[in-house]
């Protein structure tokens, strides 16, 4: 049987699936989000269904006369919705980081332009967000086959990350992990083998990120590894090869070596495995969805659930 071949998933489960995604940040009240150019109609459309739903009140930024082209072609309701009218993408990027930096939005949403041109924005130290932390990009996916929200880092941003980076990106995603409601999540450090050997990094790394918890310097999550995928994710697997942990066969958040491993990783689950996934940035000074072209107005929304989730918990922090 050809791949174009295998039966598609049940619409109605993955349309449950999607609402489940939304539910991260049910009862919540909606966030200001800057939305830096949403010149397409997926963009665009993911933008005003973060309104629709609750999540956020968007604030459009990027040429007016494009965005509203864009809501004329494809039936899409500006009514109500703020425009920052400014030339150009690069424009656009800034202006949305202004806004944030500046307290008038909570949290950021990539539209239709390069994730460089973006981030290069955000990570300017004159001009940019950026905090003491490495930022790092996360993956939330809910996988048929998996019994829990499973997060994978990074994917999208690190190219070969430092042990001291490697520590950044454990760092924040526990800090997502405790918003989402896990006091204590499990973190499985992955490479190809579950034996620490000199002739790997990856497993070099592992072991020290396991120490650096153990030392105070890594907190507020259960560290193992080097741990292989399988072993991470599967219990028998686990058992099979005598490894007593944990974490192993339990994870919830697992960290790859490299952004080539951790991309094929996520794009593997999402492909072959039917697995949803929602993506945010984080490390920076509000949360930020950096969304794929490839991704559909639901995508967006669903992951604009997380950022303002996040935004909520930095809100009530702050909160006298």
């Amino acid at each position: 049987m050809h791949a174009s071949d295998a039966p598609a998933p049940d619409v109605a489960q993955r349309d449950a699936r999607y609402r489940r995604m939304l539910d991260v940040a049910a009862g919540l009240p909606p966030v200001r989000l800057a939305v830096a150019h949403p010149c397409d109609a997926e963009s665009l459309a993911g933008a005003l269904l973060t309104r629709t739903a609750g999540i956020a009140e968007p604030v459009l930024v990027g040429p007016a006369w494009r965005i509203r082209a864009v809501a004329e072609e494809h039936g899409l309701d500006l009514g109500g919705v703020d425009i920052v009218d400014v030339e150009h993408s690069h424009a656009a990027a800034e202006k949305a980081v202004e806004l944030c930096r500046e307290g008038r939005c909570e949290a950021m949403m990539k539209g239709s332009l390069h994730t460089d041109e973006l981030l290069g924005a955000v990570v300017d130290k004159t001009t940019g967000l950026r905090t003491g932390r490495r930022i790092s990009h996360v993956f939330v996916a809910d996988v048929p086959t998996y019994p829990h929200p499973l997060m994978i880092t990074d994917a999208a941003i690190n190219i070969e990350p430092t042990l001291e980076e490697k520590a950044d990106i454990v760092r924040n995603a526990i800090d997502l992990a405790h918003a989402m409601g896990l006091a204590e999540p499990k973190v499985a450090i992955l490479s190809a083998v579950e034996t620490v050997t000199p002739k790997l990094r990856s497993t070099i790394d592992a072991a020290c990120l396991c120490k650096m918890a153990d030392r105070g310097q890594i907190r507020g999550g259960l560290l193992d590894g080097p741990l292989a995928f399988d072993n991470a994710i599967s219990l028998p697997a686990a058992q099979t090869k005598g490894i007593v942990s944990p974490v192993a066969g339990r994870a919830d958040i697992l960290v790859v070596p490299d952004i080539e491993s951790g991309n094929m990783l996520a794009k593997q689950l999402e492909y072959l495995a039917h697995a949803l996934l929602c993506g945010i940035v984080l490390g920076a000074r509000v949360p930020i969805v950096l969304t794929s072209r490839a991704d559909d107005a639901r995508t967006r929304a669903a992951s604009c659930a997380i950022a303002q989730l996040l935004a909520h918990r930095k809100r009530t922090a702050v909160r006298p």
